[in-house]
Parts: structure tokens; C-alpha cells; sequence
């Protein structure tokens, strides 16, 4: 007896699922073996530890309760930034799709904010913000333009021929909008999101390592490397590309199940 389409469906579903994490678990055992390689040639724990020593690093960490005062700190300071990029961002995409006067009059400062450097943003904000808001302001700044193209991207992707028939027919704007536009969006804008919050965290981090406020993951990191104690330095590192790809795993599942576009399509 054949078996069904969708049970043949799910078995090659399942297969492509399984060599992906064998893969995965395959490179990360590499990787950590020629880190071991690599740390055992050098014969320094100053310049680069061997894996065994970052996770008794780690194990130290996870057991401190300032450690978790600073990925809080840092959490909430991704959250933020992360909620003010899709807020205005979407606005001024959606506005862009609807007006080329609004899109042209925001293309050079979407241009020029996408060609500042992370670091220059970073140092000018210092003079203008406390340390907390640095790496808010900063994060925002680098997450703004993706959600904005994103949004926009969405918005106009809209079938062109729907849309020409709608207005035939005299249908209300607000009825093409909601009915039309927003759905062809939504792939756009959770791929968008997902690409914003991986650079949040990124750009948040970095700028605690400069501004250093009182809890921070980039705050530790900072402390580690001024003591010279670099197992720490890299226990930091590996709880904040954890927490980073834990974020972006999760969202990337709800894009995948609301039917999100590729990564690509955000850019």
C-alpha cells in the first residue's frame, strides 16, 4: 500500500531536519577541536584559552548573581531598541510604499545612516546620552533602516494587477490596505524583524562595552579584558551569541510559521 503525499512529505521534512543538526553538531565539534589544537600550540592562556578553561569561566559566571543583573540589564536594553526600530520603522516603511514623496524626502537618511559607521555612532551618542541610553540609541539607529526597508519592501510588493482591479472597482483605500497590502507585508516584516534583532543585540553589546552602565553584558566583557583575564572575556562572549541566537531561533520560527519571506528580502 502507497503511502500518502503528505506522510512522504514529512519523512523528507524530517531527513532534511536531521542532517541539519548532524551537520551542525558535526562543525561545532571541529570547531572546538582545532580551538583545542590551536590554544595547545599557542601554550597561552592570556591569548587564547583552551575551551575547558572558558567554560570553567562560564560555570563561575552562571553562578554569580551579577552576571544576571547584566543580562537583564542588556535584555531590556535590546528590548527597547528592538520595539523602537519595528515601531518607527514600519511607520515610515508603510508611509514610503504609500507616498514617493515621503519615500524620496527618507532615502538620504536612510543612505547615510546605513553607511555610519557603529562606532562613530556610538562615540557621538556618548556626549548626548547617559550610559544606559548609548547603546539603545545606537542599536535603534542600526535595526531602524532594515525595518524600514522591510516594511517598505512589503508594502509595495503587493500584486500590482489586484490592486489595479480594486480601483476599477472602487474599492475603499482602507479596505486595499488592510486586505492587500498588510498581508503581502507580513512575510517581509517578521524576515525584516529577525535581521533587527540579531543587530541589536550586536549593536547594544558593543556600545556597553564603550559606555559602560552598571549592568551590562558589554559591561563585563570590558571588566574581563582590563583584568586580562581572558577565559572570562570569552565566557562572556559565549552568553552573549547565546542569547542572541536563542532570540533570533525563536523569531526565525514564528516568521517561518506566519509564512515569512527569506532573509534576504529584508536587506
Amino acid at each position: 500500500m502507497k503511502q500518502s503525499d503528505p506522510d512522504i512529505s514529512g519523512q523528507r521534512a524530517n531527513t532534511r531536519l536531521y542532517r541539519r543538526f548532524a551537520a551542525g553538531i558535526l562543525g561545532i565539534g571541529v570547531s572546538i577541536a582545532l580551538w583545542q589544537s590551536l590554544s595547545s600550540t599557542i601554550g597561552s592562556a592570556l591569548i587564547l584559552p583552551g575551551p575547558a578553561e572558558v567554560v570553567d569561566s562560564l560555570r563561575v559566571l552562571l553562578a554569580s548573581s551579577s552576571f544576571w543583573k547584566a543580562v537583564i540589564g542588556s535584555m531590556e536594553r535590546v528590548f527597547f531598541s528592538f520595539i523602537i526600530s519595528i515601531g518607527i520603522g514600519t511607520l515610515t516603511g508603510i508611509a514610503s510604499g504609500l507616498n514617493p514623496w515621503i519615500r524620496d524626502s527618507l532615502a538620504p537618511i536612510i543612505t547615510t545612516i546605513r553607511a555610519t559607521p557603529v562606532l562613530a555612532l556610538i562615540l557621538v551618542a556618548m556626549f548626548w546620552l547617559p550610559s544606559t541610553g548609548v547603546p539603545i540609541f545606537s542599536a535603534f539607529l542600526m535595526a531602524y533602516p532594515i525595518m524600514h526597508t522591510s516594511a517598505y519592501s512589503g508594502v509595495v510588493s503587493a500584486d500590482k494587477e489586484l490592486l489595479e482591479m480594486a480601483s476599477v472597482f472602487k474599492v475603499p483605500p482602507n479596505v486595499k490596505f488592510f486586505k492587500m497590502r498588510l498581508p503581502a507585508a507580513r512575510g517581509h516584516f517578521l524576515a525584516g524583524a529577525k535581521n533587527a534583532l540579531g543587530l541589536c543585540w550586536k549593536v547594544v553589546v558593543a556600545g556597553e562595552v564603550l559606555s559602560q552602565p552598571r549592568f551590562g553584558l558589554g559591561t563585563g566583557l570590558q571588566d574581563a579584558r582590563l583584568s586580562l583575564e581572558t577565559p572570562r572575556v570569552l565566557a562572556w562572549a559565549v552568553a552573549t551569541v547565546f542569547l542572541c541566537g536563542i532570540s533570533e531561533f525563536a523569531l526565525g520560527i514564528l516568521a517561518k510559521k506566519e509564512g515569512g519571506a527569506p532573509e534576504g528580502a529584508a536587506k
